[in-house]
C-alpha cells in the first residue's frame, strides 16, 4: 500500500516538475527530482547512488544556470552591465506578471537598462534579445532535465 502511494506521489512530482519548466514559482528539476527519490523508496526500483548523486548534480547545475542564462545572453549579445543588471531587474519584476511577465521581463529590463546607460535602441534591442534567448534556452534544458526524469520514472515502472 506504501509502494503505490509513493508512486502515486511521485507521479504528482513528474507532473508538477513538467510544469515547473515553465512556471517559476515550481521548481521543475527538483520537484521531478523528488519524484524519482520517491520511486526509489519503494520496493519497484532501487536506482544505484551513483545515479542519484549524478542526478542531483544535474538538477543543481540546471537551477543555478536558470538564473545566470539570460544575464549571460544579455552579455554575450553585446550589452553592457547596464543591460545585465535590468535583465535581473526585469526578471524579478515579471514574476508579478504571469505568465507573460516571466518572458517579457528579461527582455524588457534588458532593452531598458541599456537605454538608462546611454545605449541606441538598436544595441539596446540586441542586449533585450540575448536575454530572452537565454531564458528560452534555460526553459529547454529544464523540459530537456524534467523529460529525462520522467522518461527514467516510467521506464522503471513498465
Amino acid at each position: 500500500m506504501l509502494d503505490i502511494l509513493l508512486i502515486i506521489f511521485g507521479s504528482f512530482c513528474m507532473i508538477a516538475g513538467l510544469v515547473g519548466c515553465f512556471l517559476p514559482m515550481i521548481p521543475g528539476p527538483p520537484v521531478a527530482y523528488a519524484g524519482l527519490l520517491l520511486l526509489h523508496f519503494t520496493d519497484k526500483v532501487q536506482y544505484s547512488t551513483t545515479q542519484l548523486l549524478v542526478w542531483l548534480l544535474v538538477v543543481v547545475i540546471v537551477q543555478v544556470l536558470d538564473y545566470f542564462v539570460p544575464m549571460l545572453g544579455s552579455k554575450y549579445s553585446g550589452g553592457s552591465r547596464w543591460g545585465t543588471r535590468g535583465c535581473l531587474v526585469g526578471t524579478v519584476v515579471g514574476l508579478f506578471f504571469m505568465p507573460w511577465g516571466i518572458i517579457l521581463g528579461p527582455f524588457l529590463g534588458a532593452v531598458i537598462g541599456e537605454l538608462l546607460g546611454g545605449r541606441k535602441t538598436g544595441q539596446a534591442l540586441k542586449s533585450g534579445l540575448g536575454s530572452l534567448l537565454g531564458f528560452l534556452l534555460g526553459t529547454v534544458l529544464k523540459c530537456a532535465v524534467c523529460g529525462y526524469f520522467i522518461y527514467q520514472f516510467a521506464a522503471a515502472l513498465f
